[in-house]
């Protein structure tokens, strides 16, 4: 029977830390899921308006089976240069991967679509190096990464935004949750909310993961019975045109995995996103998951055990996802999910 890590977080995952930095008049941020020693990673993408970096290496061909970290990031392509600080702070520590006496770090890293979300967004046009903020919030969150995960307003999801049963504007946010298997196995799984979807599936405000729910992690309202207004609007902005979103998740396993046993647990975890956002994988969502392997615990049977992981890694997902949500803080026009669904005498508000 599986149970809960001490922190319900992907640091329950031994060998991983997080680090997230913010930045409050842009309104955006980045998280950094950081090995303490490089991690076989793979990654499934089913968005269809992604914006990645470095997803090539994960490919099962190619030549490089881990990596020094991952980034999350808003600001859409602008938020691609958070690796390029991630890299040099691990060059100093000399981590990567070697290349004669150099070491060359690998950071793969996703970004979310957050140029519409009220911040002060006059850089991006006006200075010389817009990608700065992000180059610099990402050596921020890198050099205090550490166990405790920020849920909500944190990192990546600081800029996040999604939407309510009814399709009308909701604060998105960063989730985490954690699962430890019988056979001690942990797994976890990070997730930065901005979906064209929503995650609630009705005016009681029970999460479409509500059944997954573990204690009252996000809310206690269990799984709904029926979910409302079915016909999304797809709509989130109110512009009447399609603009992009995204959900980014990493889920990792202490498991002793190859790249193809992760890529295998990267596209099992999709199905927890499936589970918890309506509609997800639109072609005006970038939405990624990366899958990490701190190999510290060896499997027995490939197969079963995979199997396993990739199950406990959808069911972290869903969970993630509808925490991020849960624990999110208004911000501008965008209100808290306790802003719109805190009326509901179960929701204990």
């Amino acid at each position: 029977m599986s149970k809960i890590g001490a922190r319900n977080a992907i640091t329950d995952v031994a060998g991983l830390k997080v680090g997230t930095a913010e930045d409050a008049a842009i309104r955006t941020g980045v998280t950094v899921i950081l090995p303490d020693a490089r991690a076989v990673a793979a990654v499934d993408v089913q968005g269809g308006g992604t914006g990645t970096r470095e997803l090539e290496l994960l490919r099962g061909d190619a030549t490089i089976d881990a990596v020094d970290a991952i980034t999350l990031g808003g600001g859409s392509a602008f938020g691609l240069s958070a690796a390029d600080g991630v890299m040099g702070w691990l060059v100093e520590q000399g981590r990567g991967f070697p290349v004669g006496d150099l070491h060359v770090p690998i950071v793969p890293g996703a970004i979310l679509f957050d140029l519409l979300n009220g911040g002060e967004k006059s850089a991006f046009r006006n200075a010389p190096d817009t990608a700065l903020p992000y180059r610099v919030l990402a050596r921020a969150a890198t050099e205090h990464a550490g166990l405790d995960v920020a849920l909500g307003n944190g990192g990546a999801g600081f800029g996040a935004t999604t939407t309510g049963h009814d399709g009308r504007q909701l604060k998105g946010g960063q989730g985490t949750a954690s699962l430890v298997l019988d056979d001690g196995v942990t797994v976890g799984a990070l997730a930065a909310v901005n979906a064209l979807g929503s995650v609630v599936a009705n005016g009681a405000g029970q999460f479409l993961a509500g059944a997954l729910e573990r204690g009252h992690e996000f809310g206690g309202l269990g799984g709904a019975a029926t979910i409302e207004v079915p016909d999304h609007p797809l709509d989130k902005y109110g512009l009447g045109t399609d603009v992009p979103n995204t959900t980014l998740a990493v889920v990792a396993t202490d498991a002793v995995l190859t790249k193809a046993q992760a890529n295998r647990v990267a596209r099992m975890a999709q199905a927890g996103m499936a589970r918890a956002i309506r509609p997800v994988f639109t072609p005006m969502d970038g939405d990624v998951v990366f899958a990490l392997a701190t190999g510290r615990v060896p499997i027995g049977d490939p197969a079963r055990d995979v199997a396993r992981i990739g199950m406990a890694a959808a069911d972290c997902l869903s969970r993630a996802v509808a925490r991020g949500v849960f624990a999110a803080q208004g911000q501008g026009d965008w209100p808290a999910y306790t802003d719109i669904y805190r009326a509901d005498p179960r929701n204990g508000r």
